[in-house]
């Protein structure tokens, strides 16, 4: 009688400890081998903007304004032509010219860094590279126009300069089905005719830039492209980082203008 509870015990466990083996096991282990080297382990991820070369994020960007502030222009029915926009946000914006850069990280680092970028494309530079400008475009940068062939408009008649900008304005309508509502003039180089033949092609406004070290709220900025051999994602982070320095952020500049 004495040995029924022993080894009723006994059973009792050795049932805890398969029990408390079992669970003890390596999940991973539990797949078996085949299972196991499909599983993958991911370390802790990066923050984008220190894989862009930033030591901050970006600062958030103020809600853009109901009405888009008013601009001087030349005379009833023309557009303005600006550099800066006027506004009391510390915000500056981002602006790139030709479209012979095509470095596919760039599209990256405008994802990752939801940056609002405005692109002024010239089509015989593009190319036939407008699918990567689409893909920009898909992860919010903006496509506006830098005429069709990139001349000295000045030295153009005025049938000349409308013939540039109206061609883009259609080339553009035709590759993303929207009509531009800015216009760069290539070099920053303009005249009456210019401003004229900009608002018979439906433009709402001329866009220079300014290029003074210190930056103020408002200031369009002319971004370089492949600066002395960099990529386009270096000297961008460049320009963030300048911005950066001295206490702005980076808004749409169509938001704005």
């Amino acid at each position: 009688m004495t040995k029924r509870p022993a080894a009723a015990a006994a059973l009792l466990a050795g049932l805890v400890c398969l029990a408390g083996c079992a669970q003890s096991v390596d999940p991973i282990e539990r797949l078996g081998k085949k299972a196991a080297q499909k599983v993958r382990t991911y370390g802790p991820t990066e923050d984008p903007y220190r894989r862009w070369g930033l030591t901050a994020p970006l600062a958030p960007v103020p809600k853009p304004p109901d009405r888009r502030p008013s601009a001087r222009t030349a005379g009833p029915g023309l557009p303005p032509v600006v550099d800066r926009v006027p506004t009391r946000d510390r915000v500056v914006f981002l602006t790139f010219d030709d479209g012979a850069e095509k470095d596919p990280e760039f599209v990256d680092m405008v994802r990752e860094l939801r940056l609002p970028v405005t692109m002024f494309l010239t089509d015989s530079v593009v190319g036939p590279g407008y699918a990567h400008f689409g893909r920009l475009r898909a992860v919010g940068a903006s496509v506006q126009n830098h005429t069709l062939d990139h001349p000295y408009l000045p030295g153009l008649p005025y049938a000349g300069q409308r013939a540039e900008i109206c061609g883009q304005q259609e080339k553009l309508k035709q590759r993303f089905g929207i009509r531009p509502r800015l216009f760069r003039p290539p070099y920053g180089d303009y005249n009456s005719d210019t401003v004229r033949a900009a608002a018979d092609c439906g433009l709402a406004a001329i866009v220079l830039w300014r290029d003074a070290d210190r930056l103020r709220p408002g200031d369009i900025l002319h971004c370089p492209e492949g600066r002395n051999g960099a990529s386009l994602t270096r000297t961008t982070t460049e320009t963030l980082n300048r911005v950066q320095d001295q206490g702005f952020t980076v808004a749409r500049l169509e938001d704005y203008l």
